[in-house]
């Protein structure tokens, strides 16, 4: 199966999707049916639908999204990880099945955020769930990601859009250390997805992308790399049919077993998806 495992969906708000302002394409309803032709048209069986708002009602609303589209497979979703009462959130959210971790827009957050003592009391407490946790920031702020990775072995971890290097100004040699770093530990996965928005809108080359692919493969393994196409937040900088094909011509020498892990099996395992 191949599976896109970063999709989001939301009803376009103008005041809660501010960050939006710069980005005309996304200003509008994205939503599972308006998804599924390109699903249909790019050969994708299923997706996991990602927060992108940090509310408890949107993880309701992709939960709801789930029950009713068969081909969400499953939600990364948002409680407060701050909280003192996160272990009975995190309780009754277990009762909605789609839900197969969660997420914190730390790329939003100060630069040390990562290393809160109550955020990573919250972390901790997702084991005890089975859940994942998807770390969100730009490249700047990988450093504290080397210094709170150490701290969960046992925590399925995944770094969302290879940790958004700088394509754009051409930066890899920082960023690359930090992520080969963080590679090592063997419980961390890495999302092949976001990289169009993080270069020159709509006036890229394949061969920027490369650079970095081969940073990630080198550093990951097919093992732990995951297919994503961050959709619809892709529109703004490219196709979600230029994205899927950049990575299947980059991965045209492997083997045929390696390209479903990375499109989908490895995914499949992560996420704990029912397919």
């Amino acid at each position: 199966m191949t599976i896109d495992t970063h999709v989001h969906f939301w009803k376009y708000d103008k005041k809660r999707d501010a960050w939006m302002d710069d980005m005309k394409v996304l200003q509008q309803d994205y939503l599972p049916q308006t998804l599924a032709p390109t699903f249909h048209r790019n050969g994708i069986d299923g997706c996991v639908a990602v927060q992108a708002d940090q509310s408890e009602v949107e993880t309701r609303f992709l939960c709801e999204l789930a029950n009713t589209h068969s081909f969400i497979k499953g939600v990364v979703g948002w409680i407060d990880l701050k909280a003192p009462d996160v272990e009975e959130r995190l309780q009754h959210f277990s009762e909605y099945t789609a839900i197969k971790g969660y997420r914190h827009i730390v790329q939003a957050e100060p630069l040390e955020f990562l290393l809160r003592e109550d955020f990573q009391r919250g972390v901790a407490a997702l084991k005890t769930f089975n859940y994942t946790y998807d770390i969100l920031i730009y490249h700047h702020q990988l450093h504290p990601v080397t210094r709170f990775v150490p701290l969960f072995p046992d925590q399925k971890l995944v770094i969302d859009h290879c940790g958004k290097p700088d394509i754009r100004n051409k930066e890899i040699q920082e960023w690359a250390k930090y992520m080969k770093e963080i590679a090592a530990y063997p419980n961390v996965y890495c999302k092949l997805s976001g990289l169009f928005t993080e270069a020159a809108w709509k006036s890229w080359s394949a061969s920027d992308f490369y650079p970095y692919l081969d940073v990630v493969f080198e550093a990951f393994g097919v093992d732990r790399l995951m297919f994503g196409s961050d959709w619809p937040v892709i529109l703004v900088s490219g196709m979600y049919v230029q994205w899927k094909s950049l990575l299947e011509k980059y991965m045209e020498n492997y083997s045929a077993e390696d390209r479903d892990k990375v499109f989908g099996l490895n995914a499949i395992g992560f996420y704990n998806l029912q397919v």
